[in-house]
């Protein structure tokens, strides 16, 4: 069974950067698709970015258009964690931010496995 943990979630001020983190236990997935998605209370979850493996040792990353930018992706397939490089945060981006994973998309459809979230808050 793949466990999905995130870390570094916390407060910053607009402007600010954060980096989260993903550990992925139980499993190898460098080939699966995994990446990350954020909910606020009383809307539906959204994804944010995702990273897939195309071909051999290669991977390919995509983005929601109001991240593109601003966030990056990336995997460390030896360590199994995936992190999510966030700059430039604006209040709207405060959320609850969860990692996911699937052995073919997460953006596609509904991931097979889900972190915990951990919750990013932006300050004005």
């Amino acid at each position: 069974q793949v466990q999905l943990v995130e870390s570094g979630g916390g407060s910053v001020q607009a402007g600010g950067s954060l980096r989260l983190s993903c550990a992925a236990s139980g499993r190898t997935l460098s080939s699966y698709a995994m990446g990350w998605f954020r909910q606020v209370p009383g809307k539906e979850r959204e994804f944010i970015a995702d990273t897939r493996r195309i071909g051999n040792n290669a991977y390919y990353a995509e983005y929601a258009d109001f991240v593109k930018g601003r966030f990056t992706i990336s995997r460390d397939n030896a360590k199994n964690t995936v992190d999510l490089q966030m700059n430039r945060l604006k209040p709207e981006d405060t959320a609850v931010y969860y990692c996911a994973a699937d052995q073919q998309s997460i953006r596609y459809r509904l991931p097979d496995y889900w972190g915990q979230g951990t919750q990013v808050t932006v300050s004005s």
